[in-house]
């Protein structure tokens, strides 16, 4: 099974093969060193004229793109860490979104903006955050954060050749390493498509009857819960876990549905408590299961505050495994 950052790279070099207006822009993207993840490796060298690499400055990069999605090129921009996306908001929020609605639907920004996000590798407090939900709720949008149950290749080749609007694409660092998972050790995995070319991934540790708890998380959550559904599927304990590939716009009828077939909903994300993913979830939830809640619905985020750097310290901060263990646990006692 080809690893999840494998996948970014086959789908980056496929969306090159098959289209020549795509082009990438970025810091450090040139072979041989091929961006801070690997990511663009081999790009430079195949198509040397549509990979461009810059200076540091990400609004510029963020400007440049959105020019060039204007004058009908399908950029990719490579933002490298996801805590550098405060320095291009302007950019997406006041520029490459706006565009559109500004000038009567007779403009297109087919502009796809790469980045890293999350923490678990001691980078410290301006290199490891999630920063998604700054921009939830931005019109005109796209939010993708994949999970290793998806194929991130296919998905960003997607957001690259067929969304004609602003794509911000999510990749968490923890997730590159790892081999993607459809199913097997007592998994099962299936994919749900409400919002077109961006399904979300359904998980189950049971083949009959009713989930005790539903989970809805997304992106690199689910290599904390994945092991966990395995570890209480041994302990009799059916768990479904429902992992959208969009924040924005929200596959409803899905959560909708996956969530009304437990009284007890959980959610789980890695960027900060409050005003977040969670919050609007929850609210949702709410409002179209509660009948059926046996119980208020619980979220997880990770602590408001600076990430630490060191290990122990930075463990205590993000959500893991055994926390989402002992919220279960309440959840269904």
């Amino acid at each position: 099974m080809k690893t999840y950052l494998a996948r970014i790279q086959e789908g980056l070099a496929s969306a090159f093969a098959r289209d020549p207006r795509v082009h990438l822009i970025g810091e450090d993207i040139l072979d041989p060193y091929g961006g801070a993840f690997k990511a663009s490796k081999g790009l430079s060298t195949n198509f040397p004229d549509r990979v461009t690499t810059t200076p540091i400055s990400e609004a510029g990069i963020t400007a440049l793109g959105t020019g060039m999605a204007l004058r009908g090129l399908r950029p990719v921009i490579e933002i490298m860490f996801g805590d550098f996306l405060t320095l291009a908001a302007d950019q997406i929020v006041n520029h490459a979104t706006k565009f559109r609605g500004m000038y009567a639907d007779r403009v297109r920004v087919p502009l796809v903006i790469r980045t890293p996000v999350g923490g678990g590798r001691g980078y410290g407090a301006t290199h490891s955050q999630s920063l998604e939900k700054m921009f939830l709720g931005c019109p005109g949008l796209t939010i993708v954060a994949p999970s290793h149950l998806h194929d991130p290749g296919d998905l960003l080749e997607h957001a690259i050749l067929r969304d004609d609007d602003p794509t911000l694409f999510l990749e968490h660092k923890l997730l590159y390493s790892l081999p993607l998972f459809d199913g097997g050790e007592g998994i099962e995995v299936s994919m749900i498509e409400e919002v077109p070319g961006y399904p979300s991934a359904l998980a189950s540790n049971f083949s009959s009857g009713q989930p005790d708890v539903v989970v809805l998380s997304y992106g690199g959550m689910s290599r904390e819960m994945i092991p966990l559904a395995r570890k209480m599927r041994d302990e009799e304990i059916n768990v479904l876990a429902l992992f959208p590939a969009t924040l924005q716009p929200v596959p409803l009828r899905t959560i909708v549905d996956v969530a009304r077939r437990s009284g007890r909903v959980l959610i789980v994300e890695e960027g900060t408590a409050g005003f977040n993913w969670g919050s609007e979830l929850a609210a949702l939830v709410h409002q179209h299961c509660a009948p059926s809640l046996a119980r208020p619905v619980m979220r997880i985020a990770s602590d408001p505050g600076v990430i630490p750097t060191a290990s122990h310290l930075e463990s205590r901060v993000l959500p893991s495994q055994a926390k989402i263990e002992q919220s279960i646990l309440e959840l269904i006692s």
